[in-house]
Parts: structure tokens; sequence; C-alpha cells
């Protein structure tokens, strides 16, 4: 008599992981790997400015700030001067502004290092202030002076948890605006799709 075979249940919050990560890898497979450009001539001014006015006074971090936090109220010039926010780098729930920054996932500097030294200015401002894409994110002060200009082979978020979608808006930061990758970055983003 033949055995039943196994019934795996997949719930659908696993099979949708299961599917981000296998389009993470897809996308990753097709950035180029390449050794990284030299720092010469990088300056945070050539992403100038960084923090650009979108609508009426608010600028490109105010409206980051209103987006990622809960509760925000904002001052006549746009400021925030009340909210909550929460830093899934770490996992900290911020209650004041001033703790709170928002980070650029792919650092301007490794940016820089993977391809954007040969943009024009306007590409460079145009990606110092994506709200679209995953490329700005509000974290705490800390993580974000921790993190630095730092890579994925050198920096992970604290909390495993994350890691899944750090990597997989790491790379779809990337892929857009086909900046290439080193072979350690790819290797370190390819162990954190396997929290996914």
């Amino acid at each position: 008599m033949a055995l039943p075979a196994t019934v795996v249940l997949t719930t659908p919050e696993a099979s949708a992981e299961s599917s981000k990560q296998a389009a993470a890898r897809r996308a990753l497979a097709q950035l180029k790997v390449a050794r990284p450009l030299s720092i010469r001539g990088y300056s945070r001014e050539k992403f100038r400015p960084h923090w650009v006015n979108r609508k009426g006074r608010c600028s490109t971090r105010e409206l980051a700030l209103a987006r990622d936090g809960r509760g925000v109220r904002r001052n006549a010039a746009c400021h925030p001067v009340k909210g909550h926010w929460y830093s899934p780098y770490d996992g900290k729930r911020l209650k004041s502004e001033r703790h709170v920054d928002v980070d650029h996932l792919v650092p301007l500097a490794y940016a820089w290092r993977s391809g954007a030294k040969r943009w024009s200015p306007a590409k460079r401002r145009a990606f110092a202030n994506d709200l679209t894409r995953p490329e700005l994110i509000t974290v705490s002060h800390s993580a974000n002076i921790a993190k630095g200009g730092q890579g994925p082979q050198s920096w992970r978020p604290q909390r495993r948890a994350y890691w899944c979608e750090y990597a997989t808006s790491w790379i779809t930061v990337k892929r857009h605006y086909g900046l290439f990758v080193t072979r350690a970055e790819k290797k370190a983003l390819l162990n954190m799709l396997r929290t996914c």
C-alpha cells in the first residue's frame, strides 16, 4: 500500500515572503558586479541640495518624517514638533524628532563608489531626495551614526528581523539607479535574504 504524500501547508504570509525573496534574488542576479570606484572627488555637496523643498516649505526630510511617523504635528515652517517614530534598524520607539534621522539606505558615499560618481548633478540630487523608492528611511540617530557610509558587507541592522526588508530595499534602490555591487556586498545580501 502506498504511503500518503506529505502535505506541506504554507500560509499566505510565508508564500509572500518566499516570493519576495525569489524576486529579490532575481533582481540581485541582474546587477553588475564590479570593484568599487575611488572615493576621490566625493562630498555630500555633490548631491546638493540633498533635502529639496517639495510642497511649499516642506523639505524631503520633513515629508519623510511625516510619512514614517504617527501623530506628527508640524509648525508653520513644516518642521515636525510632535510625533512618534519607530526605528526598524534597532527597534527603538522615539518620541522626539531630535532623536530621529532620515537615513539614506544606500549611503551617498557608497552610491558614489557604486556608480553615482559618473552621474549628472541632477541625477545625484534626485537620488538623495527619492521618496518613491525605499532609499529614505526614518531611523534612530544612534543607528544612523553606527551605520555611517557602510554597506551590508560591513554593517547590518541590529534587528535580524529587519534583514530581509533591508536587503530587498537595498537591491531595489541599486537596481532602479543602475548601481553595481561588489562581490562581498552581493554575498552579504544573499545571506540576509535567507532570513526572508
